[in-house]
């Protein structure tokens, strides 16, 4: 399964500094190390950084995270990672078996690393997906000739559950899972949501992390979460649409 990223993320760690070598996907590499050194060099000028990233100076902290990048401690990617859809996701909940299915079966996309493990340690940083470093161009142009090849090669059934600026960075096998959250009127009619989008994909995301078994069909995977008492719809062979109950 795979999520998309948060801006806000929690700070420190009690993990050893960021060892790019240490991470999963290994082809990714070389762009992570282009891209990490780049927002360094970028971070020495405030200004330039806050242009770049496109905050304001009120969040200068954010600029420092990224100056610290090398040096910053580290957690697994999914503590990282917060806001709305990862409280939703609600990792401390977990017991240890459960714990240990969502760290295998949840990554993160981006826009520093290109995809996350779940248990790859990452430090705070601030970059966005649509963003462009005066050094590269976009983030985009950078990603997709190397990210593509190696989240098509994803093995087993994949949920992408990754926001447009995100998906956007790599397209998935044909047969990958697309989810649409939405809301329904007392007409039937239905539309897509923006308030409850985050936290609708966070309670599937547990679901699917929690389950006894790996789906490994659509079939399955309507099965384990409709009887989790989440309302899903299978509209076209590969996309789905998730009700909220709002």
């Amino acid at each position: 399964m795979l999520l998309p990223p948060s801006e806000t993320k929690a700070d420190g760690g009690d993990g050893p500094p960021l060892d790019l070598d240490s991470l999963a996907f290994p082809e990714l590499t070389p762009v992570r190390r282009k891209l990490a050194e780049a927002l360094v060099d970028l971070a020495a000028d405030v200004p330039a950084s806050l242009t770049a990233l496109g905050i304001t100076e009120r969040q200068a902290d954010e600029v420092a995270r990224n100056t610290e990048l090398w040096t910053s401690p580290t957690m697994p990617g999914l503590r990282r990672y917060t806001g709305v859809l990862y409280d939703a996701l609600d990792l401390k909940s977990f017991r240890k078996p459960a714990l240990e299915k969502a760290k295998r079966r949840l990554a993160v996309a981006s826009a520093l690393f290109g995809v996350v493990s779940g248990t790859d340690r990452i430090p705070a940083y601030r970059l966005s997906g649509g963003s462009s470093l005066p050094a590269l161009g976009t983030i985009r142009s950078l990603w997709k000739p190397t990210l593509e090849p190696v989240l098509r090669g994803i093995d087993g059934l994949v949920v992408d559950l990754r926001s447009g600026t995100y998906a956007a960075l790599a397209k998935l096998r044909p047969d990958a899972v697309t989810v649409r959250v939405v809301t329904e009127d007392a007409a039937g009619n239905r539309t897509t949501v923006s308030h409850f989008n985050k936290a609708y994909k966070g309670k599937l995301a547990a679901v699917l992390a929690r389950s006894p078994r790996d789906p490994s069909t659509v079939d399955q995977l309507l099965t384990v979460v409709s009887r989790a008492g989440l309302r899903v719809e299978r509209t076209g062979e590969y996309s789905l649409e998730l009700l909220t109950g709002d």
